[in-house]
């Protein structure tokens, strides 16, 4: 404990308080951080660099010389020490979520002239994608393609005007208002001082299995928005996601798309394409089940993917979460699966025709019509299940039962509306 006091400079102001955001094997793990870290910076130790910096915590350009900038309370001298890193994880991973994201506000000013600018945000962007998707992706596709930053930067707004430029500024309060819209971002962004290599959270994109014949080309649901939707979810439910039914490959039909997902037991996650060029969709919590009025929990969600990336969670309004009107013949229960609202005035809602829909402001996920009109005409719908765990393990300790074949074809029955149809 000496030599430590003797490396350090005189005690900041700050220390002592934010010392006592940790437990003291939390501290010892932090002391041994740092000292290993100085260690690689130069032979004396005192001091953490810039580039070691970088390579651990894998955070670089612009974005990675900002964290470090603040860290070390702006002094340009390229000398981290142990107090500057106890007062800015107690800052920034121990705070009041203002203080955090206060702290982020201050992060995304890469240009350090008190303005986030939209340049600003994009080049954090760039750094965010470098560093969740795959290494393979990046080197074969280059840099991260327009098209899928400026879904991100689209949803937000610049709402302040910057004295004497031309450009306009995002706000705390327009941060705070994107972050609601993209967690994704908020969840990485809120993370940069976990190591990478133990699960940084806002890292972890789940891996997407599709059938054998099907042309990538053909599918919506690339890494960009998978990694978007995934951040409101658990990290169970990040692993794995396949499949289940797309219409230009199954057949643009309502009882295709039914005996397709029936299998699945765990959440799935509706995905459509309208003639618009508009791409939006659902997170279902519950099965795709036979009712004739609203049902789910308040797991469920709505997003947009393009032409920006918006999730709307619900808002605690109503429980009209999820619709699943099958063979009924009363024009008060509208034969579909939807999302949200009220009957005919749906948040999101898929006709058993499965050639038209609606979309509406509704107060149910305090989202707004997800297109550009409310009716909706689908050029592609499809639809992906996730993957758990423990739903592996009970399909291997079940598969090619009597008892599983049983469940299955009662599930359809279910859907149809035809395995109660005696009672």
């Amino acid at each position: 404990m000496g030599n430590s006091q003797s490396q350090s400079p005189p005690a900041h102001p700050r220390f002592a308080s934010a010392s006592r955001a940790f437990a003291q094997k939390e501290l010892e793990d932090l002391r041994s951080l740092f000292f290993s870290l100085a260690a690689q910076s130069q032979p004396n130790g005192r001091h953490v660099s810039l580039p070691v910096f970088q390579a651990y915590f894998r955070v670089r350009g612009p974005l990675g010389e900002r964290l470090f900038d603040l860290i070390t309370q702006k002094r340009k001298d390229g000398k981290l020490n142990f107090e500057d890193l106890v007062i800015a994880k107690a800052t920034y991973e121990k705070g009041t979520r203002d203080e955090i994201e206060d702290f982020i506000y201050q992060l995304l000013d890469v240009g350090d002239d008190g303005n986030v600018t939209r340049s600003d945000l994009e080049s954090v962007m760039i750094t965010v994608f470098d560093s969740v998707f795959s290494p393979k992706r990046v080197q074969t596709a280059g840099s991260p393609k327009q098209e899928d930053l400026h879904i991100f930067l689209d949803s937000t707004n610049f709402s302040e005007t910057v004295q004497g430029h031309g450009d306009r500024r995002m706000s705390l309060e327009d941060l705070r208002r994107w972050f609601a819209l993209v967690p994704s971002v908020r969840k990485f962004l809120g993370s940069l001082l976990v190591p990478a290599d133990s699960g940084r959270p806002g890292s972890q994109v789940p891996r997407l299995s599709c059938w054998n014949n099907v042309d990538s080309g053909e599918i919506i649901l690339n890494e960009e928005y998978a990694w978007h939707i995934g951040g409101v979810l658990s990290e169970g439910e990040l692993e794995h996601w396949k499949l289940l039914y797309h219409s230009s490959l199954s057949g643009l039909s309502f009882s295709t798309f039914l005996g397709s997902i029936n299998n699945s037991e765990g959440p799935t996650i509706l995905i459509i394409k309208d003639r618009e060029g508009h791409i939006y969709g659902g997170y279902a919590s519950q099965p795709w089940e036979r009712h004739s009025e609203f049902y789910g929990d308040m797991k469920s969600f709505l997003f947009q993917l393009y032409p920006h990336a918006s999730i709307y969670r619900p808002t605690g309004a109503n429980r009209n979460v999820q619709w699943c009107a099958v063979n009924f013949t009363s024009e008060e229960i509208p034969n579909g699966i939807g999302f949200g609202g009220r009957v005919n005035h749906f948040g999101l809602f898929i006709s058993a025709s499965f050639d038209q829909g609606q979309t509406f402001a509704c107060t149910t996920f305090g989202s707004p019509c997800l297109s550009t009109a409310s009716r909706i005409l689908p050029e592609v719908i499809e639809c992906w299940g996730v993957v758990q765990k423990k739903q592996l393990e009970k399909q291997d300790a079940v598969k090619g039962t009597i008892l599983e074949r049983f469940k299955e074809d009662r599930h359809m029955l279910n859907m149809v509306g035809l395995a109660n149809s005696s009672e």
